[in-house]
């Protein structure tokens, strides 16, 4: 009788892992889909071809080893924002200052990149990187900071923080640490050493791989730590981790600060690893794109792997797309705004696909206006 229950007790707990499985993708991956389909009614309405659309698309990002590269490069900021932006929820937090934290993590790599020289290159890239972390952990401790001890939310200091990260960099960039190159008119830095450089792997970044263990370390962090731990029950309800001793301030500041230091990491991965010095404008969307990605994991750290490889093919693959196919690359952006409202109202998606929600599968977007 054990024997014949054995096979039994095996198929049923392999039919529960695949139920929570399906149920941990399905909204994803049926938004993603829903998008395509109302991106290929758009397409079509506007007289182009949906197939010929998504097949300039595939090759563009995908197509061989140069565009896989491609792919992956326009990815690895995005994994590292999508980290942010989803370790800020894990608390309750809703981080709208990614891409501020980027640029001054992008900028002061750009600064140690080719300000400090002599180093060989095993101390000065990762030395560069550092800095560009710690740039960007400070400026996310500085929202934390204000809804600790005024109560200020973290949106509207985000936002309002990205405003002045976006003019204290492009005065850096125009001022201060201004490419002294002849004839250069244009508000950038200095190129960086050679020596700061992430280098490449063939058509392969190396900056992938650093966004990939980043994810997996972030994981390790919430998951196996009794700080992650905290910061998860502090997302949770904040008044019932305080009652039962966590000390709901610190874990606020520190998970804004561990957020900003990954944010500021994608900034100095795109400069040192992309662009090569730090230029306004190289930069712009990257932290928002950011929201999409977390949302689309679900907050899931190796989620946000995935997530930012789809965004980043489709990133990838645009230009592929309008001159293989004729079509505007704005369609991209309509169909990643697609994607964010679906993931949002997955009500919609739910109903759809007929599947209800579990409590764990809820996103905690934010504590209420004015909680701490």
């Amino acid at each position: 009788m054990t024997r014949e229950q054995k096979p039994s007790d095996a198929n049923v707990a392999l039919g529960t892992r695949l139920r929570r499985t399906w149920r941990a993708v399905s909204i994803p991956v049926s938004s993603v889909l829903l998008a395509l389909l109302i991106g290929a009614i758009i397409l079509a309405v506007s007289g182009s071809s949906p197939l010929a659309a998504y097949s300039a698309l595939l090759k563009g990002s995908l197509g061989n080893s140069a565009a896989v590269g491609r792919t992956l490069e326009k990815a690895t900021p995005l994994v590292l924002n999508g980290l942010a932006v989803a370790f800020a929820f894990k608390a309750g937090l809703f981080n709208i200052g990614a891409q501020g934290q980027l640029l001054f993590g992008a900028v002061v790599a750009a600064a140690v990149g080719f300000g400090v020289s002599g180093l060989p290159a095993v101390i000065h890239m990762p030395l560069a990187l550092l800095a560009g972390g710690l740039a960007g952990a400070l400026y996310g401790a500085i929202p934390g900071a204000l809804k600790t001890y005024s109560g200020a939310h973290e949106v509207i200091t985000t936002i309002m923080l990205n405003y002045v990260a976006i003019n204290i960099t492009d005065y850096l960039a125009n001022g201060p640490w201004k490419d002294p190159s002849p004839g250069n008119i244009v508000a950038r830095t200095p190129r960086i050493l050679p020596t700061a450089e992430i280098p490449n792997l063939g058509n392969i970044p190396l900056g992938f791989f650093i966004g990939a263990v980043a994810a997996v370390l972030t994981w390790w962090l919430l998951y196996r730590t009794t700080i992650g731990y905290e910061i998860r029950t502090v997302g949770l309800n904040p008044n019932a981790a305080h009652y039962a001793g966590i000390r709901v301030s610190f874990t606020i500041i520190l998970t804004m600060t561990i957020s900003g230091l990954l944010a500021g990491i994608g900034g100095a991965i795109e400069t040192q690893g992309v662009v090569g010095r730090f230029q306004p404008g190289f930069n712009v969307g990257l932290g928002f794109d950011a929201i999409t990605i977390a949302l689309l994991a679900k907050t899931h750290p190796v989620g946000v792997i995935p997530a930012a490889l789809l965004v980043g093919a489709m990133k990838a693959g645009e230009s592929q797309m309008q001159f293989s196919a004729g079509v505007a690359t704005e369609i991209i952006d309509v169909i990643l705004a697609l994607i964010l409202f679906f993931v949002a109202a997955d009500r919609i998606v739910r109903w759809i696909i007929r599947t209800r929600a579990t409590e764990e599968e809820q996103v905690i977007l934010s504590t209420g206006w004015g909680q701490q």
